[in-house]
C-alpha cells in the first residue's frame, strides 16, 4: 500500500479534510460566478468587472489551494516527487497555452489537465488546474481581474476529470473525450458568466436585468452565450477532444507509468525477503 493514496497511485486524493476544502472553495466560487441569479441588485455598468473584489477571490483561491496540499502533506498522500510532478505539469499546460492563450479556442493545455487528473486523481486535478492557469498567466502576461475566475473554472474542468468513472481501453477514451468536448464549452459558458452583467448595458435583449428574476436573466445569459462565445467554445472543445483521442493514449500511459514509478513503499518492501 502506497502512502500516496493506495494501489490507483493517485497522488491527491480527497479525505475528508480536503473535500470540505474542495467544497468551500466549489461554494464560494459558485456565488462568485452566479450572483447575477441569486441577487437582486443593480449591477454597475462598468468594464472593469470584479476589478475591487478579484484580489479578494485570488486570496481566497489561493489559501484554498495551499490549505488542500497541505492536508494532502499531512496525510502522507503528497511529498517532494509529488510537488515536482505537479510544477512539471502546470508548466506543461502554461507551455500548451502559449502558442494561443484563448485566441479563437485553440487551447490544448486541457487535454494534459484532464489526462493528469484523471491518472492522479480529482484533488490533484483541480490544484493543478489551479496552478496551470497561474503559471500560464505569468508566462503570456494574461494576469488582471479574470485570473482568479479562471483559476477556479479550471480547477472545475480538473476535479471532475478525476471524479470521471472507472473504464478502460477505447470506452475510457471515449469516457474522456465525451467529457473534454463537454468541458471545453462548460468553461466557456462559466467564464461569460464573471463578466456579462458588466459589458451588455441595459438596454439590449442579453443584457443583465435584476428586476428580472433569475428564469428571464438566465434565458438572456444563454442568448449572450450562444452569440458571443460559441465560435470559441467549440474549437477548444474541438481541439481538446482531438487531442484527446490522437495522443491521448500515449500520455495517459506515460503518466501511469510516472505514477508508478512515484509511489513509494516502506523500505523493509523494497529489500523484499531474506534482504536487508
Amino acid at each position: 500500500m502506497s502512502k500516496l493514496g493506495g494501489p490507483a497511485g493517485r497522488l491527491v486524493g480527497v479525505d475528508r479534510r480536503a473535500g470540505m476544502m474542495l467544497a468551500l472553495a466549489s461554494m464560494a466560487g459558485v456565488i462568485a460566478f452566479a450572483w447575477p441569479f441569486f441577487v437582486s441588485a443593480h449591477a454597475p455598468n462598468t468594464n472593469s468587472a470584479h476589478s475591487a473584489d478579484a484580489p479578494y477571490v485570488l486570496v481566497a483561491l489561493m489559501v484554498i489551494v495551499v490549505a488542500v496540499t497541505l492536508a494532502e502533506l499531512s496525510e502522507g498522500r503528497l511529498d517532494v516527487k509529488s510537488l515536482a510532478m505537479l510544477g512539471m505539469l502546470a508548466a506543461g499546460m502554461a507551455a500548451l497555452r502559449i502558442p494561443s492563450p484563448g485566441m479563437d479556442g485553440f487551447e490544448p493545455m486541457w487535454f494534459l489537465l484532464i489526462l493528469a487528473a484523471r491518472v492522479f486523481g480529482p484533488g490533484f486535478g483541480f490544484v493543478l488546474g489551479a496552478a496551470g492557469m497561474a503559471t500560464s498567466a505569468l508566462l503570456t502576461g494574461g494576469i488582471g481581474p479574470w485570473l482568479p475566475f479562471q483559476m477556479l473554472a479550471a480547477g472545475w474542468v480538473g476535479l471532475g476529470a478525476g471524479l470521471l468513472p472507472g473504464a478502460r481501453g477505447r470506452a475510457e477514451m471515449l469516457v474522456l473525450s465525451v467529457y473534454g468536448f463537454v468541458a471545453g464549452i462548460a468553461y466557456g459558458a462559466v467564464m461569460n458568466l464573471w463578466f456579462w452583467p458588466f459589458v451588455t448595458g441595459s438596454a439590449s435583449s442579453l443584457s443583465f436585468v435584476p428586476a428580472l428574476g433569475p428564469l428571464a436573466n438566465l434565458h438572456r445569459f444563454a442568448l449572450f452565450d450562444l452569440a458571443t462565445s460559441l465560435g470559441f467554445d467549440l474549437p477548444r472543445s474541438i481541439v481538446t477532444m482531438a487531442f484527446l483521442l490522437t495522443v491521448g493514449p500515449a500520455v495517459l500511459r506515460a503518466l501511469r507509468r510516472v505514477s508508478r514509478k512515484a509511489l513509494f513503499v516502506p523500505e523493509c518492501a523494497q529489500a523484499g525477503p531474506g534482504r536487508t
